[in-house]
């Protein structure tokens, strides 16, 4: 056994390590709301139930490691004491990770992230729609665990009220996990799920901002083909396909008879290249024949 002393050890790399240990750990999907009106979400791993009477949640939008500065989650709650925690399914994962990145503030992760407000009905920061469980919470207080980079800001709320989708319930009315399907996340790029294969891969964010799912184009945004997760990898992208790859692809005999055959085959097609880790690609694709 290795010992290692957290007041000695580099604090990324303990970081990594506690992730890679405590693991797999649910995922708060935080939305927020500041004082101006503008809402803001964000997904957090460090999270938990504490207690049912009162019925308690905790979760902490820490300091940021490298430059000790705070996250627009915590700075929303200093202005409103309020949040809805969403609880994340594997079927929008993908949506949830590109909420993560960090936009300036002011900047609304429902629209990057493509996914549907909803209005509380006791608090003001709005629900997730596509969330299965959704919690509205009163902030009751935020314990500083301390003041140097990477340190928690415990986050205790009191929950109000919880909506619970009926299709996620069994005949006891009680949570079905196969058919809830939530994810955990674990070290690195790795995550969970409840039901099917137990581990896959989520890429973390761009360092740089993803061009958000509201810049991708309205008929692939809107298609019925493509899912959330689908649209979520495509605007996690740094920046939309140039237009030499987009016109080789519109030029290519093979796919131009391969998808005048059937139109529907431009989005299995694109699906499967996402599926491999091509969406600049799978994007591209559908810009050319969409």
């Amino acid at each position: 056994m290795i010992p290692i002393d957290p007041l000695k050890f580099d604090h990324s790399k303990f970081h990594r390590l506690l992730l890679g240990s405590i693991a797999p750990r649910p995922i708060a999907l935080a939305s927020t709301i500041d004082a101006d009106g503008n809402p803001n979400l964000s997904p957090f791993s460090f999270f938990n139930a504490f207690g049912v009477n009162p019925a308690t949640l905790i979760f902490s939008p820490s300091r940021r490691g490298r430059d000790n500065t705070t996250k627009h989650t915590y700075q929303n709650l200093r202005e409103i004491p309020e949040v809805v925690i969403n609880v994340v399914t594997y079927n929008m994962v993908q949506q949830v990770s590109l909420s993560s990145t960090e936009y300036p503030k002011g900047v609304n992760e429902f629209v990057k992230a493509g996914l549907t407000p909803l209005q509380s009905e006791r608090i003001r920061p709005y629900r997730v729609s596509e969330s299965p469980v959704q919690i509205e919470c009163k902030v009751r207080e935020i314990i500083e665990t301390g003041d140097g980079p990477g340190a928690g800001n415990l986050v205790i709320c009191d929950i109000l009220l919880m909506h619970v989708d009926q299709s996620v319930l069994n005949d006891k009315q009680e949570i079905d996990q196969e058919k809830i399907d939530l994810v955990g996340r674990m070290g690195g790029d790795y995550y969970v799920r409840t039901s099917g294969n137990a581990k896959f891969i989520v890429p973390k964010p761009l360092s740089s901002m993803g061009i958000g799912i509201d810049r991708l184009p309205e008929k692939i945004r809107f298609s019925p083909f493509l899912s959330g997760n689908d649209l979520g990898q495509m605007g996690n992208l740094e920046e939309l396909p140039d237009k030499d790859l987009i016109q080789n692809f519109g030029e290519n005999t093979q796919l131009k008879a391969q998808i005048s055959s059937n139109h529907n085959n431009v989005f299995t097609l694109a699906k499967n290249w996402i599926a491999e880790g091509r969406p600049a690609d799978a994007l591209a694709l559908l810009m050319a024949f969409v």
